[in-house]
């Protein structure tokens, strides 16, 4: 009677933190994919070598330090999203005008400036996707 309680109680947990981790995927993910990406505009060392832009003036020092403390900033409400129920659908909104307007940007630069490296591209496939997902979380998971 009692393993049968203990587990039925594991199984629910279980099924309780898998529908968490579904609900938040698209949060989780573009966490996971932003903070480390900030870090790396913020940082003209670590920019230069992981994708190959030199940073030669104070102003783009500026703008890449603006970029970064932006990209943290929506991380961090999506962090609230994720940690409280009651944000959660404002994190997904944000989540959803992020990533669909970075991937709006890289495709207007792309028609004007040209294609960019492979790694971009796959970014602006990945924010796309992003944003498509979070407005399928949005319906899917419809809080008042």
């Amino acid at each position: 009677m009692w393993i049968d309680k203990t587990y039925g109680d594991c199984l629910k947990i279980m099924k309780e933190k898998g529908n968490w981790i579904l609900k938040n995927l698209h949060l989780l993910i573009s966490i996971s994919i932003v903070i480390p990406t900030a870090i790396i505009y913020g940082s003209p060392s670590i920019l230069q070598e992981q994708l190959d832009i030199h940073v030669n003036t104070v102003d783009l020092a500026n703008m890449l330090k603006a970029i970064m403390v932006l990209y943290l900033g929506v991380s961090f409400v999506w962090i609230l999203g994720v940690w409280k129920l009651r944000y959660w659908k404002r994190a997904t909104q944000l989540n959803v005008l992020f990533m669909l307007m970075i991937a709006t940007g890289r495709c207007l630069s792309m028609l004007s400036d040209g294609l960019p490296s492979r790694g971009y591209i796959f970014a602006v496939v990945a924010e796309l996707f992003l944003g498509l997902y979070s407005i399928y979380q949005l319906r899917k998971y419809d809080i008042k």
